[in-house]
């Protein structure tokens, strides 16, 4: 049972939390079934896609015991407070926020849920987001604590699932789906990564974990299809560099392909601010 000052706590957080959502247009999560298919890498370009086409954009970091965001951006050093506000640090125009920043090189973190789930509603509620027009949050994997805090405080309007062709990565993702579905989440789509590889020297199209699947599952499932995004060398040995390639290299193929997902998500979603306005 919770005594009457839990209580009043739990109140000023919600608070606190809606206030702060409040001036964010909208809110994006992006979330798997399992790890290993790319979701940090696509997190963070759709965002810097988001940007180039002149929308305010932050990235929450939301995995908690797995923060790659800052590394994936070339991002170093600590974010402060100001006035018992967290100013988040910000890279190529756009506020991120993440855990990572304040943890030495190889530090574990070692938590049980709710402290998880306590740091992500403080990263909600106390980060000095400002106005944007959209706030990307990317996900650990899975469908555990961090899902359900972020989905239920953060009210986000649209969610992504993030596949591979593979079988075993399709179980999972479709799980990640009816999660999103429960989570009452009013849009819902599925991005196939790792949708084949282009040879740099002959041009021929290798499908390294299949095609199709995540097409084939968002059609089965009623979700919306947003698109697939190829293999790319040098997206990965930019990714290590701390480069996004959407910024990098706008004609790579990933690019391109990711370019044209973020212009459908910003379609979605501005389709709804228009349907709202004319009610």
């Amino acid at each position: 049972m919770l005594t009457e000052e839990q209580k009043k706590q739990i109140e000023i957080e919600n608070k606190k939390i809606a206030e702060n959502m409040h001036n964010i247009k909208h809110r994006i999560v992006v979330f798997s079934g399992k790890g290993g298919v790319g979701k940090t890498m696509v997190s963070v370009n759709l965002a810097y896609g988001l940007h180039i086409l002149r929308y305010k954009i932050g990235i929450l970091d939301a995995d908690v015991t797995g923060p790659n965001v800052p590394k994936m951006l070339g991002l170093s050093g600590e974010f402060f407070t100001f006035k018992n506000r967290i100013i988040p640090l910000e890279s190529n125009g756009v506020r991120v926020i993440s855990i990572a920043s304040v943890l030495t090189k190889d530090q574990p973190v070692i938590w049980r849920g709710p402290m998880r789930s306590k740091l992500l509603n403080q990263f909600l509620g106390d980060v000095e987001w400002g106005q944007l027009d959209y706030l990307v949050a990317d996900l650990p994997p899975g469908t555990g604590d961090e899902i359900l805090t972020m989905t239920q405080k953060m009210e986000p309007d649209m969610a992504i699932i993030v596949t591979t062709p593979q079988e075993v990565s399709l179980i999972d993702s479709g799980r990640a789906i009816n999660m999103a579905k429960k989570m009452e989440i009013p849009k819902i789509g599925v991005i196939e990564n790792m949708s084949g590889l282009i040879c740099p020297h002959c041009g021929y199209k290798i499908d390294l974990f299949g095609s199709g699947g995540g097409k084939k599952q968002a059609e089965e499932m009623n979700v919306k299809f947003l698109g697939a995004l190829p293999v790319n060398l040098e997206a990965r040995k930019l990714a290590d560099e701390g480069k996004p390639i959407i910024l990098v290299n706008k004609e790579a193929d990933i690019s391109i392909a990711a370019l044209s997902i973020v212009s459908e998500i910003a379609r979605i979603l501005n389709s709804d601010d228009q349907t709202s306005e004319n009610q």
